[in-house]
């Protein structure tokens, strides 16, 4: 049985593709890509269905926004038709923040604000459909926090809010003061880091009907290239039920498994990548099979 191709993260919230185009490592080439490169990059992603395109404010040390926003112009697509997100409040000691002393954390209202104004800008949109607190910031006061998230809501700068890396409890004082429900959480998670199962993260998000967004859902890669004996026992369990298929697209199908409604986020920028990647969607594991590719991360069976 194939997957949807969209995905409600929550009620009332906004609605992506069932797979999400990462743009962190957009710069990461030898050379920067130009705005036509950027446009074909796009067209090709929403080709595939992959209309949901994934930032931060800090990728490439700030500079992926402006880089995708220069190909977004050019792309010639309409705005509506996809969906963009992104992320702020980690603070980078880099050249082109010289106030920033170290790396920190500011969920303070005014940094909020101010980044998302960067972030349009730099996107050349009117609005994020998504924003999301990057980390959780131990100084994080819930009611400006709060305030900033619904005022910038309010303003139609962003359609929907929600967080990243948080755990339940700090989800929950966040949600406390908001006036609408959080859309997501975006964790990592992989068949390389299982954690998610057990540490309550998918528990609460089934509790409350929100779906996860997942970053590194191939275990950066590790997966592949990774010589330990944990990475080999994985890809012989997957192989073990590939029966030809992309390695690739079963290990996000055993994401998809999940009934909290994962949403895994890709990080490549090959179409030929990308487009083995999406026959995860046609791809259903059984409950053994998915047991299977989990005793052979964990190196037990279950207990």
């Amino acid at each position: 049985m194939a997957h949807d191709r969209r995905i409600v993260l929550t009620e009332g919230g906004p609605t992506l593709s069932r797979l999400v185009f990462g743009a962190w490592r957009l710069l990461d080439g030898p050379t920067r890509p130009d705005a036509d490169a950027v446009a074909r990059l796009i067209a090709g992603a929403v080709d595939l269905g992959l209309t949901s395109f994934d930032h931060a404010d800090i990728y490439g040390g700030y500079a992926v926004e402006e880089a995708f926003g220069e190909g977004l112009a050019r792309w010639g697509g309409r705005r509506e038709a996809i969906e963009l997100v992104s992320k702020c409040d980690i603070m980078l000691a880099t050249a082109n923040r010289p106030a920033n002393r170290l790396k920190h954390y500011d969920t303070s209202a005014g940094h909020i604000r101010a980044s998302v104004d960067r972030s349009l800008a730099n996107l050349r949109t009117d609005y994020l459909d998504l924003l999301l607190l990057h980390r959780p910031d131990p100084l994080m006061d819930g009611d400006e926090t709060a305030a900033a998230l619904d005022g910038l809501v309010k303003a139609g700068k962003v359609r929907a809010v929600g967080v990243s890396n948080f755990t339940p409890s700090q989800i929950d004082l966040l949600a406390s003061r908001l006036s609408a429900p959080l859309a997501t959480n975006q964790i990592e998670m992989s068949v390389l880091r299982t954690a998610p199962l057990v540490d309550g993260s998918l528990d609460h998000a089934q509790r409350l009907r929100y779906a996860p967004m997942i970053w590194s859902p191939l275990g950066g890669g590790s997966l592949f290239t990774g010589t330990g004996a944990r990475e080999q026992a994985v890809r012989a369990a997957l192989e073990a039920v590939a029966g030809g298929r992309d390695l690739s697209a079963v290990a996000l199908a055993w994401l998809l498994r999940h009934p909290a409604r994962l949403v895994p986020v890709l990080g490549s920028l090959k179409p030929e990548r990308l487009a083995a990647m999406v026959g995860a969607l046609d791809i259903t594991l059984d409950r053994q099979q998915w047991f299977a590719i989990l005793e052979a991360s964990e190196g037990r069976e279950v207990a």
